[in-house]
């Protein structure tokens, strides 16, 4: 059994035992898996006050603004608009996380280190300097190697203009 939350996948329960007076047991949740956090905000599940305020010019170093965990992953919104979310994350040696994917377009820079990034079942092994674009609903997930950081910018889906036309047309073909 697993916790009763909205990432119940994510999480690891244990039995209490059973009280001296007999009453029920119960299922508390005792752990919740290292990407449990990042994954959460990555989604969009928790309203972290983003670093930079977007009515405000700000200048901020990403170096020291990265913050690891031991065994863990940190993840810190540095800017949230109505249309986009830039995120920065640290990830320790061996921590991952696991295949998801997202409504959303996603640009992730790698800043430091190496992981393993999978799009589409696909591994690639990915360093510092390297940029990753992922379309909606591409299934992907990322494991660190060695220790990394890397930025994630997601904005929102927004369909082109000139793709109107050819919905019409195809809806009309169809027709």
């Amino acid at each position: 059994m697993v916790c009763a939350d909205p990432v119940t996948k994510y999480a690891t329960t244990a039995e209490i035992d059973t009280p001296a007076d007999g009453s029920e047991r119960k299922l508390e949740c005792l752990t919740c898996v290292k990407a449990l956090t990042a994954l959460a905000r990555y989604v969009g599940g928790m309203k972290e006050q983003p670093l930079i305020d977007s009515g405000r010019e700000k200048i901020l170093s990403l170096t020291a603004e990265t913050q690891f965990a031991p065994n863990g992953i940190v993840s810190r919104t540095l800017l949230r608009t109505a249309n986009s979310r830039t995120v920065l994350f640290g990830f320790a040696e061996g921590q991952e996380l696991t295949e998801h994917t997202s409504t959303q377009h996603a640009l992730i820079q790698i800043l430091s280190g190496e992981c393993e990034f999978s799009l589409a079942g696909k591994p690639h092994q990915l360093k510092a300097g390297d940029v990753v674009y992922m379309p909606p609903s591409l299934a992907h997930a990322v494991k660190a190697t060695k220790q990394f950081s890397m930025l994630l910018t997601l904005s929102k889906r927004t369909e082109p203009l000139a793709a109107i036309p050819e919905i019409k047309t195809s809806l009309a073909a169809a027709a």
